[in-house]
């Protein structure tokens, strides 16, 4: 991700087993888990090439720059096209590589630090490439008593259940082509025996979130999305999105959602480029091994709105940072709830909250 680098250092510490663990992070990198994905084809797009019009190449250029920028900026600006050529009138300055494509296309990548510097210097919404995982269970009626949940892959079927197979395999690629233009990291569940003793068709179709959300906890996913779709009546799609322990429900075809979606992560954790920097300070407790230090550490590390942090004290299982953050206390609290932190103070105790207190979280491994 193409953001600021992060500060580590050390003031003060108390405990034995984490002052071992800082100096040993300063020496080695360590495999650690990451509590984002990141999509590193953001600042590359693949577009149709109309040879017919004046000028062909220029034209793909500007359609590829409107991808990324909905991509990163979100759709506001995207669709924008007078606030577009303001701020990138020559595209082509901004290409670092270009290729044909299959069937009349050309693959373009531009230069992501670049665009991110006239994004910020222009006051524009900037979202990083570590992003929230969305896992989705989609329930389809395919009418006549066929009913389905879309799995990541094709199981195997006999011959005359290929069409269903492809059907299915056709709606996934669908859904996940639409996240891939918005920079959304999607998946679906395997479907193996684990998933289909927790979670029935009925569960899905039903409402029943609770059994979604204890199947869902193998997969690591940030937030979840849960659809219910039947092809061949004229009923709405539904669809309800789970994260950040709110419930949201919609109506619509994938491509709206998969759009609404990428607009509410935008919301959360894309950053201004206007917006003053704040220092926080932030404690963590419950850092007593060296795994889940350096957890910590990545945590931080793909929080967007953290431009950089040090530790400043360590006391126990407490890890005490200085944070310096864009978009104040109250966005920081909600994406490390949203990273899988554990607040420690209940919500009513953060309205007002000022930069000199301290945020408390607790890491549960």
């Amino acid at each position: 991700m193409l953001k600021s680098r992060k500060i580590y250092c050390i003031r003060k510490a108390r405990h034995p087993l984490i002052c071992a663990v800082v100096a040993l992070c300063f020496c080695v990198g360590l495999a650690l888990p990451a509590h984002a994905v990141d999509v590193p084809t953001l600042f590359t797009a693949q577009v149709p090439v109309d040879e017919e019009s004046d000028n062909p190449r220029d034209d793909a250029y500007k359609a590829a720059l409107i991808e990324v920028l909905m991509r990163v900026s979100g759709s506001q600006l995207s669709a924008n096209e007078e606030a577009i050529e303001e701020l990138f009138p020559v595209p082509s300055a901004y290409v670092t590589q270009f290729r044909p494509g299959v069937e009349e296309t050309l693959w373009v990548s531009f230069d992501g630090e670049a665009i991110e510097r006239a994004l910020r210097a222009a006051g524009q919404l900037v979202w990083g490439s570590d992003r929230p995982l969305t896992l989705v269970w989609l329930a389809v009626d395919w009418g006549r008593g066929e009913r389905e949940i879309i799995a990541a892959g094709d199981p195997e079927r006999t011959p005359q259940q290929s069409r269903s197979i492809d059907r299915n395999r056709l709606l996934r690629e669908r859904v996940l082509e639409i996240a891939e233009k918005r920079g959304l990291p999607l998946a679906f569940p395997l479907l193996d025996t684990e998933d289909l003793q927790g979670v029935a068709f009925s569960d899905i179709w039903g409402g029943f979130d609770e059994r979604i959300l204890d199947a869902s906890k193998r997969y690591g996913a940030n937030s979840i999305l849960i659809g219910r779709i039947r092809p061949a009546s004229g009923q709405r799609n539904r669809w309800t999105y789970l994260f950040g322990g709110e419930s949201l429900s919609w109506n619509g075809p994938p491509e709206a959602i998969v759009g609404q979606i990428a607009d509410t992560l935008a919301a959360e954790f894309a950053v201004g480029g206007n917006a003053p920097i704040e220092v926080l300070a932030l404690n963590i407790a419950g850092i007593q091994t060296v795994d889940a230090f350096g957890a910590v550490q990545e945590l931080l590390s793909d929080v967007s709105l953290i431009e950089s942090f040090k530790i400043s004290a360590v006391a126990g299982d407490i890890v005490s940072y200085q944070v310096e953050v864009r978009g104040g206390a109250d966005r920081l609290r909600r994406a490390l709830r949203f990273a899988g932190l554990l607040e420690q103070v209940d919500d009513g105790n953060f309205q007002g909250l000022e930069p000199s207190v301290a945020l408390e979280f607790f890491l549960d491994p």
